[in-house]
Protein backbone atom coordinates (compact mmCIF):
# COMPACT_ATOMS: atom_id res chain seq x y z
CA UNK A 1 0.00 0.00 0.00
CA UNK A 2 2.42 2.61 -1.00
CA UNK A 3 2.39 5.54 -3.04
CA UNK A 4 5.64 7.34 -4.06
CA UNK A 5 5.46 10.64 -2.65
CA UNK A 6 7.12 13.92 -3.84
CA UNK A 7 8.05 15.76 -0.63
CA UNK A 8 8.69 19.12 -2.20
CA UNK A 9 8.09 21.61 -4.65
CA UNK A 10 10.17 20.96 -8.17
CA UNK A 11 13.02 22.35 -8.44
CA UNK A 12 15.91 23.17 -11.15
CA UNK A 13 18.66 23.75 -8.49
CA UNK A 14 19.79 22.38 -5.37
CA UNK A 15 20.80 24.34 -2.41
CA UNK A 16 23.97 24.13 -0.64
CA UNK A 17 24.32 21.96 2.20
CA UNK A 18 26.34 23.25 4.78
CA UNK A 19 25.64 21.19 8.21
CA UNK A 20 26.34 22.22 11.60
CA UNK A 21 26.52 20.67 14.95
CA UNK A 22 23.40 23.25 15.66
CA UNK A 23 21.69 23.27 13.08
CA UNK A 24 21.41 18.84 12.87
CA UNK A 25 20.53 19.09 16.44
CA UNK A 26 17.62 21.39 15.69
CA UNK A 27 16.37 19.49 13.38
CA UNK A 28 16.42 16.59 15.10
CA UNK A 29 14.16 18.45 17.87
CA UNK A 30 11.23 19.12 15.31
CA UNK A 31 10.79 15.08 14.41
CA UNK A 32 8.60 12.75 15.30
CA UNK A 33 8.91 10.25 18.18
CA UNK A 34 7.64 7.17 19.07
CA UNK A 35 5.74 9.29 21.90
CA UNK A 36 4.40 11.89 19.71
CA UNK A 37 1.91 9.46 17.74
CA UNK A 38 0.18 7.57 21.07
CA UNK A 39 -2.06 4.72 21.23
CA UNK A 40 -1.02 2.24 17.91
CA UNK A 41 1.23 -0.50 17.29
CA UNK A 42 3.45 1.87 15.68
CA UNK A 43 7.38 0.70 14.61
CA UNK A 44 10.21 2.91 13.08
CA UNK A 45 12.51 5.28 13.59
CA UNK A 46 14.66 7.98 12.26
CA UNK A 47 16.11 7.74 8.55
CA UNK A 48 18.20 9.74 6.53
CA UNK A 49 16.85 12.64 4.55
CA UNK A 50 16.41 12.91 1.31
CA UNK A 51 17.79 16.27 0.13
CA UNK A 52 17.90 15.02 -3.45
CA UNK A 53 16.53 17.62 -6.30
CA UNK A 54 12.91 16.55 -6.74
CA UNK A 55 12.25 16.03 -10.61
CA UNK A 56 11.53 19.66 -12.45
CA UNK A 57 8.02 20.71 -14.41
CA UNK A 58 7.92 22.81 -17.52
CA UNK A 59 8.53 26.47 -16.93
CA UNK A 60 8.57 26.29 -13.26
CA UNK A 61 11.80 26.00 -12.44
CA UNK A 62 12.63 27.99 -8.73
CA UNK A 63 16.02 29.54 -7.35
CA UNK A 64 17.69 27.42 -5.12
CA UNK A 65 21.15 28.22 -5.00
CA UNK A 66 21.12 31.10 -2.71
CA UNK A 67 19.83 28.93 0.20
CA UNK A 68 22.18 27.25 2.64
CA UNK A 69 20.63 24.08 4.38
CA UNK A 70 22.47 23.44 8.24
CA UNK A 71 20.22 21.00 9.35
CA UNK A 72 18.32 18.20 8.10
CA UNK A 73 16.24 14.91 9.62
CA UNK A 74 13.79 12.40 9.17
CA UNK A 75 11.69 9.94 11.04
CA UNK A 76 9.23 7.63 9.52
CA UNK A 77 6.33 5.37 11.72
CA UNK A 78 4.07 3.07 10.26
CA UNK A 79 1.15 1.08 12.40
CA UNK A 80 0.60 -1.91 9.58
CA UNK A 81 -2.52 -3.24 11.83
CA UNK A 82 -4.22 0.19 11.18
CA UNK A 83 -2.65 0.77 8.06
CA UNK A 84 -0.93 4.04 8.53
CA UNK A 85 1.96 5.80 7.95
CA UNK A 86 3.41 8.85 8.81
CA UNK A 87 7.00 10.58 8.05
CA UNK A 88 8.24 13.56 9.67
CA UNK A 89 11.27 15.96 7.90
CA UNK A 90 12.62 19.03 8.90
CA UNK A 91 15.08 21.06 7.29
CA UNK A 92 16.83 23.81 8.76
CA UNK A 93 17.74 26.82 6.81
CA UNK A 94 20.88 29.13 7.69
CA UNK A 95 18.50 32.21 7.89
CA UNK A 96 14.90 32.66 8.17
CA UNK A 97 15.11 34.86 5.42
CA UNK A 98 15.99 31.85 3.10
CA UNK A 99 13.05 29.75 4.23
CA UNK A 100 10.58 32.72 3.32
CA UNK A 101 12.20 33.08 -0.26
CA UNK A 102 11.82 29.33 -0.57
CA UNK A 103 8.06 29.45 0.95
CA UNK A 104 7.30 31.87 -1.60
CA UNK A 105 8.86 30.54 -4.63
CA UNK A 106 7.99 27.25 -4.07
CA UNK A 107 5.08 26.62 -2.18
CA UNK A 108 3.26 29.89 -2.64
CA UNK A 109 3.60 29.83 -6.03
CA UNK A 110 0.51 29.02 -8.81
CA UNK A 111 2.89 26.62 -10.65
CA UNK A 112 3.04 24.40 -7.48
CA UNK A 113 -0.09 22.63 -7.66
CA UNK A 114 -0.20 22.06 -11.07
CA UNK A 115 3.65 20.71 -11.17
CA UNK A 116 2.79 18.40 -8.03
CA UNK A 117 -0.60 17.16 -9.26
CA UNK A 118 1.97 15.78 -12.74
CA UNK A 119 4.84 14.59 -10.96
CA UNK A 120 1.90 12.28 -9.03
CA UNK A 121 0.61 11.32 -12.30
CA UNK A 122 3.76 9.79 -13.65
CA UNK A 123 4.39 7.85 -10.62
CA UNK A 124 1.35 5.66 -11.82
CA UNK A 125 2.22 2.08 -12.45
CA UNK A 126 0.68 -1.19 -13.30
CA UNK A 127 -1.01 -1.35 -10.27
CA UNK A 128 -1.30 1.88 -8.82
CA UNK A 129 -3.00 4.52 -10.50
CA UNK A 130 -3.28 8.09 -9.71
CA UNK A 131 -6.64 9.40 -9.03
CA UNK A 132 -6.03 13.20 -8.10
CA UNK A 133 -4.05 15.30 -6.07
CA UNK A 134 -5.78 18.54 -4.35
CA UNK A 135 -5.31 20.85 -1.41
CA UNK A 136 -6.65 19.86 2.10
CA UNK A 137 -8.27 22.46 4.91
CA UNK A 138 -7.22 21.87 8.17
CA UNK A 139 -8.70 23.28 10.53
CA UNK A 140 -7.67 25.05 13.49
CA UNK A 141 -3.91 25.47 12.07
CA UNK A 142 -2.50 29.29 10.97
CA UNK A 143 0.65 30.54 9.68
CA UNK A 144 2.57 29.46 6.95
CA UNK A 145 0.95 26.05 6.35
CA UNK A 146 -0.15 24.15 3.44
CA UNK A 147 -1.82 20.98 3.09
CA UNK A 148 -2.53 18.77 0.20
CA UNK A 149 -3.75 15.27 -0.50
CA UNK A 150 -3.20 12.84 -3.23
CA UNK A 151 -5.64 9.95 -3.67
CA UNK A 152 -4.83 6.90 -5.65
CA UNK A 153 -6.08 3.37 -6.35
CA UNK A 154 -3.52 0.63 -5.64
CA UNK A 155 -4.73 -3.24 -7.25
CA UNK A 156 -3.81 -6.54 -5.92
CA UNK A 157 -4.70 -9.77 -5.43
CA UNK A 158 -7.63 -8.64 -2.58
CA UNK A 159 -9.01 -6.19 -5.57
CA UNK A 160 -8.75 -2.53 -5.80
CA UNK A 161 -8.29 -0.11 -2.68
CA UNK A 162 -7.54 3.66 -2.59
CA UNK A 163 -4.96 5.06 -0.88
CA UNK A 164 -4.23 8.64 0.49
CA UNK A 165 -1.38 10.51 1.07
CA UNK A 166 -1.58 14.21 2.86
CA UNK A 167 1.33 15.97 2.59
CA UNK A 168 1.54 18.88 5.06
CA UNK A 169 4.33 21.72 4.25
CA UNK A 170 5.08 24.35 6.86
CA UNK A 171 7.14 27.05 7.29
CA UNK A 172 8.54 28.75 10.84
CA UNK A 173 11.48 30.26 11.55
CA UNK A 174 14.62 28.92 10.17
CA UNK A 175 12.94 25.22 9.41
CA UNK A 176 10.70 23.91 6.77
CA UNK A 177 8.97 21.04 7.99
CA UNK A 178 7.03 18.36 5.97
CA UNK A 179 4.82 15.67 7.55
CA UNK A 180 3.31 12.76 4.91
CA UNK A 181 0.45 10.57 6.73
CA UNK A 182 -0.29 7.73 3.85
CA UNK A 183 -4.18 5.79 4.77
CA UNK A 184 -7.04 3.91 3.70
CA UNK A 185 -8.88 6.52 2.52
CA UNK A 186 -11.97 5.14 3.72
CA UNK A 187 -10.04 5.99 7.30
CA UNK A 188 -8.67 9.50 6.04
CA UNK A 189 -11.58 11.32 8.48
CA UNK A 190 -10.62 8.55 11.20
CA UNK A 191 -6.57 9.89 10.76
CA UNK A 192 -7.33 13.66 10.84
CA UNK A 193 -7.44 14.48 14.08
CA UNK A 194 -4.01 12.62 14.66
CA UNK A 195 -2.99 14.62 11.35
CA UNK A 196 -3.39 17.86 12.85
CA UNK A 197 -2.23 17.27 16.19
CA UNK A 198 1.43 16.32 14.94
CA UNK A 199 1.00 19.23 12.24
CA UNK A 200 0.46 21.43 15.40
CA UNK A 201 2.88 19.51 17.85
CA UNK A 202 5.73 19.90 14.62
CA UNK A 203 5.24 23.82 13.99
CA UNK A 204 5.59 24.25 17.98
CA UNK A 205 8.95 22.85 17.61
CA UNK A 206 10.28 24.67 14.97
CA UNK A 207 13.23 27.23 15.61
Amino acid sequence: MALVVVVAAAAAEKPRIQFTRAGQAAARAVVLTRADLGTGAWSGGATKPDLSPPPTCPNFHPKQSDLVVVGAADTQWQDAAAHRRVESEAVVMQTARMVQLDWQRTVLSPQTVPCLRSTFAKESTATTRFVSFDPLALPGLSGDLRAFRAVAEVSGSGGTIKVAVDLVLIARGRTEITLTTTTLLANASAVAALETRLAGLLASRAT
